[in-house]
């Protein structure tokens, strides 16, 4: 980037409360995006995050003790491009500052539990009457007020209750837990997208406002996408497996050397399939003729592949389906394989991480997937260490004195 290149977001200051990954991951888009992001920790010990293995320090990765200059490979994943400084929330003082800092800001992002705020007196009440132009945000787990108060909003609980989870999985089998902590990374780019608009509306009139996300409502809205009322309601399993029966022919399928995805549902793709696996005449039976009849009768049609699929290689299967007829046919990819994609590297979707003190690390971490023609964006700020930018926020911002901030330090309320 150069000089003269400002980013989308340049001159939007963000105020981050927020702490795990249901936050801190929207707070880390802003910032990749130009924001300046301010995140304010506790004292002492900051995000519980900063405590979760591996680390990463004198001694490389691992998943002792952390000690010395070892740092979480989660923070410093989540915390890139964002300026660290330590307040105490509790003590009057500590609120002060606060207030101060969103009365210079445009945005703040939280996502502590339900009345935290309130408690604390740093909720969007207190602060619009400090700064009526704050776009407020707040990401809770299942709303405010809850609908289940008192139940902690962990990722596999939102899950479970969101109905996701029991329609991941195999008929046959228990309901199953996504493999990434989806409503954890969901909920945080809702809240992006209402920042963005309010930031917009802001901009029209003026008015400043409290935007609220739920993880329950995000995971609930996307279930609703696929009709399972209906589905169930005329007999279909909530569950599938690794096939989608509505679009059939569409799931994986076992190769002699792992597994291959097949989607073949249009014409043509049926067409070039069955021609592949040496059985055209299947397109005039009537259990596969047509889309209606093979979500039926789904099952024998996932044998008859599977029989031909499981006798060849994953790179036979591409070739045939893919190369030849250009069926959409794809292998499934083990983790490793993706995250040292150097084509990825290079788009910008994942990048090498680094630690504060010493340079880059052997670990992979998220990158930023959207491409601006006239701005660039990226995590391209190290995550700092916690209270890193104390001097920078008290003394510059807040225009504090060394001696002002000295006796902040020596109270414990930085």
């Amino acid at each position: 980037m150069t000089a003269n290149q400002a980013r989308p977001l340049q001159g939007i200051r963000v105020l981050d409360l927020t702490v795990a990954l249901a936050g801190p991951y929207g707070s880390m888009m802003l910032g990749g995006m130009g924001a300046e992001v301010i995140r304010v920790e506790a004292p002492g010990g900051g995000d519980i995050a900063r405590t979760n293995p591996p680390f990463v320090g004198d001694h490389g990765i691992h998943f002792g003790q952390r000690e010395g200059h070892d740092v979480s490979l989660t923070i410093l994943n989540r915390a890139r491009n964002k300026k660290s400084i330590t307040l105490d929330l509790k003590s009057e003082q500590g609120r002060e500052l606060f207030m101060r800092l969103a009365e210079a800001s445009d945005v703040v992002i939280e996502n502590f539990s339900e009345g935290t705020t309130a408690k604390l007196g740093v909720d969007y009440e207190q602060v619009r009457l400090r700064n009526p132009r704050i776009v407020y945000a707040s990401v809770k787990a299942m709303g405010e007020p809850s609908a289940f108060p008192g139940l902690k909003g962990m990722d596999i609980i939102v899950q479970a209750l969101s109905g996701l989870m029991e329609v991941t999985g195999y008929a046959d089998g228990p309901p199953t837990r996504c493999g990434l902590p989806i409503a954890d990374l969901v909920a945080p780019m809702y809240a992006v997208n209402g920042i963005l608009a309010a930031l917009i509306h802001r901009g029209r009139t003026g008015e400043g406002q409290r935007v609220q996300v739920s993880m329950l409502d995000c995971l609930a809205s996307w279930v609703a996408e696929e009709h399972f009322d209906v589905l169930v309601r005329e007999g279909y399993p909530s569950r599938n497996g690794n096939f989608h029966d509505r679009l059939a022919p569409f799931g994986v399928y076992p190769t002699q050397d792992g597994h291959v995805a097949i989607v073949a549902f249009q014409p043509d793709w049926m067409r070039g399939l069955l021609e592949s696996i040496g059985q055209p005449a299947l397109l005039d039976d009537p259990r596969f003729s047509s889309r209606g009849p093979r979500m039926r009768n789904a099952g024998a049609l996932n044998e008859i592949i599977c029989g031909w699929t499981s006798r060849r290689s994953t790179a036979a299967v591409v070739s045939d389906l893919l190369d030849k007829r250009g069926v959409p046919c794809a292998p499934v990819r083990k983790p490793d394989e993706v995250l040292h994609d150097q084509r990825l590297h290079d788009s910008g979707a994942l990048m090498t991480l680094s630690h504060p003190q010493a340079g880059p690390v052997d670990a992979v971490g998220m990158g930023l997937p959207i491409r601006f023609s006239a701005t660039p964006s990226q995590f391209d700020q190290p995550a700092m260490a916690l209270g890193g930018a104390n001097d920078e926020i008290y003394g510059g911002l807040l225009k504090l004195s060394p001696h002002e901030l000295r006796a902040l330090r020596e109270a414990g309320i930085v």
